[in-house]
């Protein structure tokens, strides 16, 4: 453990700068490297770690009261794979004139049936009312 002003003078006879790695350490963490060479490998850590990282998108499922069975088990084959893909779904329950003020329960039973036909196991918010009708968003079980 050295104090700064030593630190200081080992870097500047080797022509170096004194870098703090870890600030909130106690006592806090320094180097003494080239700051370019410093720099240079912090970019690079976060270019590799950021092709590791996938973006997850929210991806819409558009039902109506009057979808057919057959239509809402071909959707929810594509929310399958919007799922397995590791994306969120978002069902919209779409709403027209008198429908909007149909019980809610039997609006909501109405998502809950197409949330049963999705095989991947899911994670679900609260159904929301929305302007257009009601919404969920759907998520993959984390593991």
């Amino acid at each position: 453990m050295l104090k700064l002003e030593e630190a200081l003078k080992l870097a500047h006879n080797a022509g170096l700068d004194l870098i703090e790695i870890a600030p909130t350490a106690n006592p806090p963490v320094a180097k003494i490297m080239n700051r370019g060479k410093y720099i240079y490998e912090q970019e690079k850590k976060e270019r590799v770690a950021a092709k590791h990282r996938k973006e997850v998108e929210i991806k819409s499922v558009r039902i109506g009261i009057g979808t057919s069975m057959h239509d809402l088990e071909m959707k929810a084959k594509q929310a399958d794979g919007f799922l397995r893909d590791g994306n969120k779904i978002k069902v919209d329950l779409s709403l027209r004139g008198r429908e909007k003020y149909l019980d809610k329960l039997f609006l909501e039973k109405r998502i809950e049936r197409f949330l049963q036909l999705i095989s991947s196991p899911i994670e679900t918010g609260q159904i929301k009312k929305g302007p257009r009708g009601l919404n969920v968003m759907a998520e993959p079980k984390r593991k």
